[in-house]
């Protein structure tokens, strides 16, 4: 089979779906390709943002009713931060928030699920032409576009735009785009799915442990339905080698030595086994697009330092690939000079909170300071209300990296 077609996206997940979709509302028909079939795994925190939600609504309110409406997710609250002294901080989403699951700021939902719930909505568009269990290979330059296609040889496409969106492995990312790992802007983690944890928070609040055997890394443990908990551990990846961490073996161990987590995972089920993933950090000014192609989500290296989150920051980037496929197809022109739009504009929308993150990371590896900063917050619900608004004001959480701000606090709270 041989197709030719203004855009080309490969891969089918969050990144690669949102930019056929948003392409599709624009009116612009594209091409989607990925190597799996869905419904699949996706080794992930599965943490869904308010990012995802917000830009869905903008595109079809329907797809989000449709989303909510299906029972693969657990609406999330607020974000509970463990100190290295134990202390549990519960930092709502919302500041006086009541609970309405239609309307929550993020979701904890299995790739597996969320992934094929997008596909389904991509394959409900007439100007979308999807195809899975297709691996994509061969990538030739062409004098209008692109030419790629499989091994075989037998499905070909040829576009003015490709866009990749096949996430942290992408063969085209790190050899024709030239965006090589760099282990101060990478991590790597480790993923189970458990059942029955003990103390799950009521609202979903997702859990963020500082432990200082793994600082400035973390344990997590997001809630999902029918009583089960997306549960990892991860680390940024020059120091793990430096500290030469086996991660599985490192949670494990946690689990089975750490006065708290033991308790609650006394009698808790092992369901599969303990995967192990990358993530491309967002903490490194890269190039992200080039003659006749974009670079869309952690194929772009667009994961959050702090969080490890990367669905909403491919989302977005999505959204904003699909714009300037647009602006390209009005001024009929695909050059990498032309492209650099796209780099300035995912730099603006998230290089700035990426930046920060990254400041936050590199503030967290040390417990003393993690546990000060919890010192301050405890008890004082001010300075929670204060910290809550900060979730959806970029311009408030800046103050976070400010000595002055913790300072301010802490008299506050004297």
């Amino acid at each position: 089979m041989q197709l030719t077609t203004d855009a080309c996206i490969i891969g089918a997940g969050p990144g690669g779906a949102a930019t056929a979709l948003k392409l599709s509302y624009l009116g612009i028909p594209s091409v989607l390709v990925d190597k799996a079939s869905f419904p699949r795994d996706k080794v992930c925190g599965d943490a869904i943002s308010g990012k995802v939600t917000t830009l869905l609504n903008r595109l079809d309110p329907e797809i989000l009713h449709r989303f909510n409406a299906s029972p693969v997710q657990s609406d999330v609250w607020g974000i509970q931060f463990v100190s290295p002294n134990n202390r549990a901080l519960n930092i709502p989403f919302r500041p006086n928030y009541v609970r309405n699951a239609a309307e929550a700021p993020g979701y904890v939902t299995k790739r597996m699920d969320f992934d094929h719930f997008l596909v389904k909505e991509v394959e409900r568009r007439d100007n979308i032409r999807f195809f899975g269990n297709t691996e994509i290979v061969t990538f030739k330059r062409t004098e209008t576009g692109w030419s790629v296609g499989t091994r075989s040889g037998d499905f070909t496409v040829h576009c003015r735009m490709l866009i990749v969106a096949n996430g942290a492995y992408s063969a085209f990312s790190r050899k024709e785009a030239g965006l090589e790992k760099d282990n101060k802007h990478y991590a790597a983690a480790v993923r189970a799915y458990y059942r029955n944890v003990k103390a799950l928070d009521k609202d979903n609040f997702i859990e963020l442990h500082f432990i200082k055997s793994v600082t400035p890394g973390y344990f997590w443990i997001f809630p999902l339905p029918n009583g089960e908990a997306n549960v990892g551990l991860g680390m940024r990846s020059d120091i793990l080698n430096r500290r030469k961490v086996n991660l599985r073996k490192e949670m494990l161990q946690l689990l089975e030595t750490h006065p708290v987590l033991k308790e609650r995972f006394k009698d808790a089920e092992l369901i599969g086994g303990i995967k192990g993933f990358g993530l491309p950090l967002g903490s490194k000014r890269r190039s992200i697009s080039g003659d006749h192609y974009m670079l869309v989500g952690d194929a772009g290296h667009l994961v959050d330092p702090l969080t490890g989150e990367g669905i909403g920051n491919a989302f977005y980037s999505g959204f904003i690939a699909a714009e300037q496929l647009e602006q390209c197809l009005q001024a009929n022109d695909f050059s990498a000079a032309f492209l650099k739009a796209y780099d300035k504009r995912v730099d603006r929308v998230l290089g700035s909170e990426m930046r920060l993150s990254y400041r936050l990371q590199k503030m967290l590896m040390y417990p003393f300071i993690v546990n000060l900063i919890a010192s301050i917050i405890a008890g004082n619900q001010k300075v929670i209300e204060v910290l809550s608004g900060m979730y959806n004001d970029f311009s408030l959480r800046e103050q976070l990296v400010r000595p002055a701000f913790w300072l301010k606090m802490f008299f506050q709270k004297k």
